[in-house]
């Protein structure tokens, strides 16, 4: 993956969280610049954080048949609305639901660009 496709999916992050924000009242985002810096904070706790995560929490996931994944990703999210000055996050259920509603938003983004498994995004 190059890095062109690196800042797409960051872009779609951010305005994923803008509208999780709209969605829910128990998550606010101050603008667009508080939106791309917890977008940034997401994906790198994403890629550092969370595949520790996901295996220190392995038996608890196959036991689950991986829903306890859903947990985690709540969990980064309230984190993240707990360090990134500018975006709140009221609750943990509030986290939960605000990182299922985003992660639905980036699959249905990357399906509609045609950025899927293995695809890249190419401008024509």
């Amino acid at each position: 993956m190059d890095i062109k496709n690196y800042i797409i999916r960051w872009l779609i992050n951010a305005v994923g969280l803008l509208i999780v924000s709209k969605i829910m009242g128990s998550i606010e985002i101050d603008g667009l610049l508080t939106a791309v810096v917890a977008a940034a904070v997401i994906g790198i706790i994403n890629t550092f954080l969370r595949p520790i995560l996901i295996i220190l929490t392995l038996p608890i996931n196959i036991l689950t048949l991986g829903l306890f994944t859903l947990v985690i990703n709540g969990l980064i999210f309230y984190f993240v609305g707990n360090i990134v000055e500018g975006f709140q996050v009221t609750g943990y259920l509030a986290a939960f639901l605000g990182a299922f509603i985003l992660s639905v938003i980036n699959v249905l983004a990357s399906l509609l660009i045609g950025m899927g498994k293995g695809n890249t995004f190419t401008l024509s």
